[in-house]
């Protein structure tokens, strides 16, 4: 039997199961009032003892209701908090969000000729081959024949370079030593990394003000904005870049990128190439939107552009009349394939539009038309489990890359497609439901650790580092905080200390501020288990995230620095970290995995003063919940 012959069986037999069809709820969905319903039970607060015991349940969940109220109130709280957080970077040592207003309003004017700021020939040469290795598999926004030949053409005489060239070249260099180590960058160019992300950085800023890469009808140097915005990505604050990439893809709009009614006048060549940099930057987006605010996202159904296909670069040609035939193997082209392939089925289905407009309910096409309550997600898994995963050689980088990153994002829209659909319904979440959600999140953190443990991917850990699945933490670390007793509770345990290990073998000096915010609350959680046990009086087995946790606890001597604020309020100690008092809960940065919509979990409304939080919200929201976002940089790609 051919594998497509089983996928098309499998197919039909899913969409033969006797369900309803999925209802989009016409009212927006606050992204952070999803999770919190989800991660808040009948035992947590929101139950009949916290209201009225005379109203009905109608009442209670009604419009002008209990349910209505508190999502106002926590949608004031994520307003305050996110713009909070971000805005005391300035307390942070590493100061690693200074000066982003660069990144818009451009610098002076360089008074050195940029052709002396190339790199020397043979430097230039690895550093392509760099990028080759490392990120042009995972973007492919530039064709490796064509470039590679005009680069070797332009090394000979760096100070005759078109403008746009030179710009493409320079962040070329900025994106190859952004996937390198310190170590790597000091043994291959005798530099350390900061300085030479700084010298090509600058020198990639002049070289885009030179081209007019903002207001010119260049793909070439929109490709150059797009690859210099990825290389600053780790050291920028995710709002400065996300109002920064929304020129470039304002920019990409006015060239037409977007709408395939333009693309009548291209060759195919240059039409698969501007649909691989549109899809780049769309995906790129709605990473930063995630990070910053969900509803921005420009991963949405209202434009219109083809995926790109499943080809090699070889088989694209300049001249070509019409596009090659595409490949059901794996190509070079694999993971921007899949990659796509996931964005355009997200962008259709409901419970991604209800966090961003319930409106573009009406235009969207599911992929597989009407399909029954949470099975859009099924038929996805199955096509792209067939289709590609099953083709691919786990031996080979970039075929290990994509099967975990695509089986990780598919737990995660799993999850998220589960606080869609019950954030839209007045029933409490059933105990399957919730198992099941457990099971997506840690499943996420499986596919992670896959990902930072195999010699496969130190190439590509860049891209690791920019989706830290803080959602999945986050839902994992409530629930064990909430019912210590948990059914998956020893093994969520072993799961988070699998990935704590991998990622603390991989932490830097200077950045343990940042894993130490999240250590507390490791260590706050865990002290639910350990009562429980001792009450039951079953043995203790300490996680190893447990006793890592500990160990870095001692040397960084936590509870010693501390540091007096105004107004009476907790000092903080040289994490950031609320040293004021026992009773100050332990904050967890509530990003979601990367998500904007953020909430405040305070067990005493007082403390809403010291956040920059209406006293009255924090008492609206009423819960008596552990994981609080005051610091949640936590999450950021070069976080711990």
């Amino acid at each position: 039997m051919r594998a497509s012959d089983s996928l098309d069986d499998t197919l039909s037999e899913i969409s033969s199961r006797d369900n309803t069809s999925v209802k989009s709820d016409s009212k927006l969905v606050d992204l952070w009032y999803a999770i919190s319903r989800i991660t808040i039970n009948s035992d947590d607060g929101y139950d009949d003892e916290n209201e009225d015991s005379g109203a009905t349940s109608s009442e209670k969940v009604g419009h002008g209701g209990v349910r209505d109220h508190v999502q106002q109130s926590e949608r004031s709280v994520h307003s305050s908090v996110t713009k909070n957080a971000w805005d005391r970077n300035d307390t942070y040592q590493n100061d690693r969000f200074n000066d982003d207003d660069h990144l818009l309003f451009g610098v002076p004017k360089l008074h050195l000729r940029l052709s002396t700021l190339h790199p020397e020939q043979v430097q230039i040469l690895r550093l392509w081959q760099i990028y080759l290795e490392n990120i042009d598999p995972l973007l492919k926004v530039t064709h490796t024949p064509t470039l590679q030949a005009r680069i070797i053409s332009a090394v000979g005489d760096l100070a005759s370079i078109c403008p746009t060239l030179e710009s493409l070249m320079f962040s070329v260099y900025c994106v190859a030593i952004m996937s390198l180590t310190d170590e790597q960058c000091r043994s291959f160019f005798a530099s350390p990394r900061k300085e030479l992300l700084v010298c090509y950085q600058s020198a990639c800023q002049q070289s885009l003000l030179n081209c007019g890469a903002l207001r010119s009808g260049n793909v070439e140097s929109l490709t150059a904005l797009y690859l210099y915005l990825v290389s600053v990505r780790p050291q920028t604050d995710p709002r400065s870049l996300s109002s920064t990439l929304a020129v470039a893809i304002r920019t990409a709009q006015k060239l037409g990128i977007n709408d395939e009614a333009t693309y009548s006048n291209c060759t195919a060549f240059d039409a698969e190439m501007r649909r691989r940099l549109w899809w780049s930057l769309v995906t790129f987006d709605h990473r930063l939107c995630e990070m910053t605010e969900y509803k921005t996202t420009s991963l949405t159904p209202i434009w219109h552009c083809k995926k790109p296909l499943n080809v090699n670069d070889f088989e694209l040609r300049p001249e070509m009349k019409s596009s090659p035939p595409i490949h059901e193997n794996p190509t070079e082209a694999l993971f921007v394939f899949v990659r796509s392939e996931l964005a355009d089925f997200v962008r259709h289905t409901a419970f991604h539009i209800n966090f961003i407009n319930p409106c573009l309910n009406v235009i969207a096409k599911p992929r597989h038309g009407p399909a029954p309550d949470g099975e859009e997600l099924t038929f996805l898994e199955t096509e792209i489990e067939y289709k590609y995963i099953n083709s691919c050689d786990p031996e080979i980088p970039l075929h290990f890359m994509t099967i975990w990153t695509t089986r990780a994002y598919l737990a995660r829209l799993r999850l998220l497609e589960n606080y869609s659909r019950l954030s839209t319904s007045s029933a409490q979440q059933t105990e399957s439901q919730r198992s099941d959600a457990v099971s997506h999140a840690l499943r996420m953190l499986e596919c992670e650790t896959k990902l930072r443990t195999s010699p496969l991917t130190k190439r590509f850990l860049w891209h690791v580092d920019s989706n830290v699945p803080a959602l999945a933490y986050m839902h994992i670390l409530n629930v064990l905080e909430k019912r210590p007793d948990e059914e998956h509770a020893e093994r969520a345990w072993e799961i988070l200390s699998d990935n704590y290990e991998a990622r603390a073998t991989n932490c830097k000096p200077g950045e343990y501020g940042i894993s130490n915010v999240f250590s507390r609350v490791v260590l706050q959680v865990w002290a639910a288990r350990e009562t429980l046990c001792e009450q039951q009086g079953r043995p203790i087995q300490l996680p190893r995230i447990v006793s890592m946790v500990r160990n870095m606890a001692k040397v960084q001597d936590l509870s010693s620095s501390t540091q007096k604020v105004d107004h009476g309020r907790p000092g903080l100690d040289h994490m950031g970290i609320a040293s004021g008092g026992s009773q100050v809960p332990v904050t967890l940065p509530v990003s979601f995995d990367g998500h904007g919509p953020q909430g405040q979990f305070l067990s005493d409304p007082g403390l809403g003063s010291y956040l920059e939080i209406p006293g009255q919200a924090t008492k609206d929201i009423g819960m008596n919940h552990l994981l609080n976002p005051m610091d949640w940089r936590w999450m950021h790609p070069q976080g711990w």
